[in-house]
């Protein structure tokens, strides 16, 4: 049925309320006011049901993004769990540990912070807000709107339709929102974003394809002087396989709160890779098991981490158009730390858009600043001096860090350049070839769930908070059932039900045959799906606004 949309015109729009749209509108309104210049129509929104509800992150923090931001973060109450007193590295076997005896310099987190990006970006959107720009919080785009190659806008997702697509009677058709510049900070492997490298190819025809991992974590309460508060420990090896890429974290935050984690590459060959099984695993571990046994888990978040690094950020702006944060790859792969680079790129967008709104220009010819300014910045150096890092571990575990150490010699270079990259579910292998490439089955450990130390799926995910209207058509959109239920069941082993961190992929038997059944309402939008399905018939689009997990203390 057609019907009219409601047109909403702007002269900025800003798509995500994480660091860097918040850093973003926050620069934007400082440089009006400190140049007196006549001040913009600003929209701001995110898909969360408050600001903070979708921000998951370990978290250890460089300052230096937040600083350069707000200079006096600290004394006008940036929620600081920690700040970093201890830090130590373990290789792991299954029931033992070597310490390292030295820290690597990308992992040396003295004067960085331990944080909850939840409550930090709860706190950040408090100050935009002082600065009289509304948060459209429950807002979610759907469509990125190009016209005759140039970004116009977006249209936000309609509410109120039944599982079939048919309008209830509750329906509102979503807007169209018009705007003179768009500024996607939707995190990782957005929605909007991949329309973007959809509708314009030459903003991702000179990058690699990004690689990702999937982080996995727990927010534990434990007994008084298990961890110190500001004590960070990384870990690398168990219960990864030398040949996959991974490790995982413990943070000692505030009131006897613990964040452990682990984070799993998706370029892993095991059709059964299961990220969230392998982090229940790592819990069994003696090192982390003497921090967390006998506390109680409070909450449980995933998200993807975009983890290849400068040859994989795609081209930042085109006209009406800049990309900012996870979805531009704004993340340095070897200190697996992005929020700071994040912000970074909030205020490099902001600086670029008063050039424009001076100029009454936004073409290319004006938000290509964007570029020059990166590339004048401290972001761009740190980028590229992690040019290789994750590259430099496709031959497995102790490869790769003779390649870190190799790269910490040579600037980053180590002993190749750009090394070639192809999708992550491009990786995975078929039962088949598995078996004769490592002569095994693929498999996964079995754990015994018992709900109050490990914690099954389901179980994790009521953790989080997730929260989705069952009345309304899947956000995960499966373009060939058929495929999923005679191919990818028989070369593959239906590997969406292992990688998916939330029990959203199952299989079920119907009649003498088994049949996948989606609950999309468990879903935490970590987006594994639409990157690591081995036919690439997923796709991850926008619920209605509001939904998905609601995190705090994550």
């Amino acid at each position: 049925m057609e019907f009219e949309r409601e047109i909403l015109e702007t002269d900025i729009l800003i798509v995500g309320a994480g660091p860097a749209g918040l850093a973003a509108a926050y620069k934007i309104a400082k440089l009006v006011e400190s140049q007196s210049l006549e001040i913009p129509e600003i929209l701001l929104i995110d898909k969360g049901s408050y600001t903070g509800a979708h921000s998951l992150s370990g978290a250890v923090m460089d300052p230096k993004g937040i600083a350069e931001l707000i200079p006096n973060f600290k004394e006008v109450g940036a929620p600081l769990e920690a700040q970093v007193s201890v830090d130590s590295m373990y290789f792991l076997s299954e029931k033992s540990s070597t310490k390292f005896p030295f820290m690597p310099p990308s992992l040396n987190n003295h004067g960085n912070y331990i944080i909850s990006l939840n409550k930090f970006t709860g706190w950040l959107a408090e100050q935009v807000e002082a600065l009289d720009i509304d948060i459209y919080a429950g807002l979610a785009g759907y469509d990125l709107l190009v016209d005759d190659g140039k970004v116009t806008g977006v249209q936000t997702v309609d509410m109120g339709l039944d599982k079939e697509g048919n309008q209830r009677s509750n329906f509102e058709p979503g807007s169209i929102i018009q705007a003179k510049v768009t500024i996607l900070c939707e995190g990782v492997h957005g929605s909007l974003t991949r329309h973007a490298f959809e509708k314009i190819p030459e903003l991702v025809k000179n990058s690699i394809s990004q690689a990702y991992l999937t982080g996995v974590k727990e927010v534990w309460e434990v007994p008084e002087g298990r961890i110190k508060q500001g004590e960070v420990i990384h870990t690398i090896g168990f219960p990864q396989p030398s040949n996959e890429y991974g490790g995982g974290w413990i943070y000692g935050m505030a009131d006897n709160k613990v964040s452990v984690g682990y984070a799993v590459g998706l370029n892993s060959p095991n059709p059964m890779n299961d990220p969230h099984n392998k982090f229940q695993q790592y819990k069994t571990h003696p090192v982390v098991k003497k921090i967390l046994e006998g506390g109680s888990m409070l909450h449980y978040g995933a998200k993807t981490i975009p983890d290849n690094g400068y040859y994989s950020m795609p081209k930042l702006y085109h006209n009406g158009l800049l990309l900012c944060g996870d979805s531009a790859g704004f993340l340095n792969p070897s200190k697996l730390k992005g929020i700071h680079l994040a912000i970074k790129s909030g205020i490099m967008a902001a600086e670029t858009v008063i050039e424009a709104m001076t100029a009454d220009d936004y073409s290319v010819k004006t938000l290509s600043n964007y570029k020059t300014k990166f590339d004048n910045s401290w972001a761009k150096p740190e980028l590229y001096k992690s040019r290789n890092f994750h590259a430099g571990f496709k031959g497995g575990l102790f490869p790769g860090m003779f390649h870190a150490g190799m790269q910490l010699i040579t600037g980053g270079g180590g002993l190749f350049d750009k090394k070639a990259s192809k999708p992550d579910n491009e990786y995975m292998l078929t039962k088949k070839e598995y078996k004769q490439k490592f002569g095994v089955e693929p498999s996964k450990v079995s754990l015994k769930f018992d709900n109050e130390y490990l914690f099954d799926k389901l179980t994790d995910v009521y953790k989080s908070g997730t929260m989705h209207e069952e009345e309304q058509p899947s956000h995960l959109q499966i373009s060939d059932f058929d495929i999923c239920n005679t191919k990818c069941k028989e070369e593959y082993g239906n590997p969406c039900q292992h990688f998916c961190p939330a029990h959203v992929y199952e299989m079920v038997e119907e009649g003498d045959s088994t049949k996948l059944q989606l609950t999309p309402s468990n879903c935490v939008h970590c987006k594994t799906c639409d990157i690591v399905d081995p036919y690439q018939v997923i796709r991850w689009v926008t619920p209605q606004g509001g939904e998905g997990p609601n995190y705090t203390d994550c």
